[in-house]
């Protein structure tokens, strides 16, 4: 029997409109539940905002009648059924081919379950994608799209007929570890135990309907006492539920970014400055350092929630590239008492970060269960931190390699005079280059445990060994002398293309190998106006550099003595 059966009494009896339910609540205690969702006990505030981020895109939803919605509001009007939310336009559908397809409208990006309802080829779409894949052919993103659009449908479908809303955990000494929606009848308890709970969520829902701020917060802190007490070995601590409700309303990496963008201005006004202020330069740090602690602080809290490394999908590795990227500026930083590194390192953080905001769909930030092959916390903690560590120097490279060129471009002779500035790039570049080269090989001795062959050329295999093989030759190159300053700088640009290729491009693009764990879809429009973006800038430097180049040899001439220049 639905949740809905047993509330009807109480929805019958009260006259407010479904839209003005739920505003003004504190919905702590509410988003203090937990539930069992995709394999893991967690609050109902993270079920909420997944399944709201999951369904439309957004962490909040403005409706047709203007009102906006916060994922706690939405999640309690549908299990109550507050709203008519079938006539709501809430289904994203981020890819306008596919609406095309669908006959809908391109210029709108969400709709409603009866207008999807009316698209009769989605069926025929997902039967050619599930024939696609058991053939294990390449499937068109045009299917992809189409499955994501029907696991979007099916999500608001579980909430809007109750089944998703799992709470009530299983009896003690049950062989099951399944949660249920709770019922009015359960035969796994006896009343006595039941009735607490059910009376408690009957009253909750009054007060959620009636907007009774003060009773709504009482009686979802004494549900979850009870739900609680009918199996407290499996029930999550209230301190784990804390401790992950905080981490949601932190916003730890957006706030990172906010801080990481004002020290960047106001390091890049300090250093153009003469005399560089010291007040700017000490509050730019502070602000950068700030934000690396607050960083490292979400990261750690992620951990503690996930029992595992910070680097299982796609936002954790982007977020952890941000953070390595930062860490080793403020290493090389300390080193060397060089601001340039902070300087390449907060914008290229700052995009990382922006990029996960930008992308929830391409890049959710859900903490899911471990696939099985991923199941060795102890490889996947020295193999994919170190890969993802490499991704960090050689992104810090990147930053660094815009800088040279940009002197390059303003004032070649000093550029090409200044050897302090290229002896810190070199280093950057070999420690890149030890990392991946390490975080290779251990990739393939964590193959040969898992898949029973130590390499395989896998698409992420292969292009790891290309962005190796890119960078080694760089650092070759600059030792047998093929190529001077300008050519390091450049190529640590242009080189860091591999690495987004390993990075991004296998997963979101090719979509094939072993690695299926980390694929997705969306962000290329990013992804590759930024890379297009570099690419002429690197080009444009180029033709700057190659214009002045024959001017450069000719004041090297002039620095070497008189009768070893005649030799040469």
């Amino acid at each position: 029997m639905k949740l809905r059966t047993l509330l009807f009494t109480i929805l019958a009896a009260l006259a407010f409109s479904g839209g003005a339910s739920g505003q003004g609540l504190d919905y702590h205690q509410f988003g203090l539940l937990a539930i069992q969702d995709a394999g893991r006990r967690k609050p109902v505030d993270t079920f909420a905002r997944e399944s709201l981020m999951r369904i439309s895109g957004g962490a909040t939803y403005t409706g047709t009648g203007g009102k906006t919605w916060t994922a706690p509001d939405f999640l309690l009007s549908v299990l109550f059924n507050t709203h008519d939310w079938k006539k709501e336009p809430l289904v994203l559908i981020p890819y306008h081919p596919l609406a095309a397809k669908l006959g809908l409208d391109v210029t709108r990006k969400r709709f409603s379950l009866e207008e999807l309802g009316g698209a009769s080829i989605l069926p025929s779409l997902l039967q050619q994608g599930q024939e696609l894949k058991q053939q294990e052919k390449e499937i068109p993103r045009e299917l992809k799209e189409a499955e994501s659009l029907a696991t979007r449908m099916e999500a608001l479908g579980h909430l809007m007929d109750n089944s998703a809303f799992t709470i009530v955990p299983p009896p003690a000494g049950s062989a099951s570890d399944r949660w249920t929606v709770p019922t009015p009848d359960n035969p796994d308890y006896n009343q006595g135990q039941y009735k607490e709970a059910m009376d408690q969520l009957a009253q909750m829902a009054q007060a959620y309907t009636g907007n009774d701020g003060f009773d709504f917060s009482v009686h979802s802190a004494l549900l979850r006492k009870a739900l609680r007490a009918l199996n407290p070995a499996v029930y999550p601590t209230d301190s784990m539920l804390q401790l992950e409700y905080r981490y949601n309303h932190l916003r730890a990496f957006a706030w990172a970014a906010t801080l990481y963008a004002v020290a960047f201005i106001l390091l890049l006004v300090a250093n153009a400055r003469k005399g560089r202020p010291k007040f700017l330069t000490i509050a730019g740090l502070t602000l950068a350092t700030a934000g690396l602690v607050l960083q490292a602080g979400g990261i750690a809290m992620r951990c503690i929630i996930a029992g595992r490394p910070p680097v299982t999908n796609m936002y954790e590795s982007v977020v952890w590239v941000s953070f390595g990227i930062m860490a080793f500026a403020f290493i090389f930083l300390l080193r060397y008492r060089a601001l340039t590194y902070l300087l390449a390192a907060l914008p290229v953080s700052l995009t990382c970060l922006l990029l996960v905001q930008q992308l929830p769909v391409a890049m959710p930030e859900n903490i899911d269960p471990l696939v099985p092959v991923l199941r060795s916390n102890y490889w996947l903690t020295i193999h994919v931190l170190t890969i993802t560590l490499s991704y960090a120097a050689f992104g810090l490279a990147m930053g660094f390699g815009h800088i040279v060129l940009y002197r390059f471009i303003r004032n070649p002779v000093n550029a090409a005079r200044d050897e302090t500035l290229h002896f810190w790039l070199y280093r950057i570049l070999q420690l890149g280059v030890l990392l991946l080269a390490t975080g290779t090989i251990l990739g393939g001795v964590w193959a040969n445990y898992s898949w029973g062959r130590f390499w395989g050329w896998d698409p992420k295999e292969t292009w790891a060994l290309i962005a190796l093989l890119c960078y080694i030759f760089v650092l070759h190159g600059r030792i047998v002398g093929w190529w001077d300053h300008f050519g390091l700088a450049l190529a640590s640009v242009v080189c860091f293309c591999a690495v987004v290729m390993t990075w991004y491009g296998v997963n979101f693009v090719l979509g094939k190998g072993l690695h299926s764990y980390g694929f997705g879809i969306g962000g290329e429009k990013y992804v590759s106006a930024l890379v297009c973006v570099d690419l002429v800038y690197v080009a444009f430097a180029a033709w700057r550099y190659r214009k002045i180049a024959p001017r450069l040899a000719e004041l090297e001439l002039e620095d070497i003595p008189e009768d070893e220049a005649s030799a040469v």
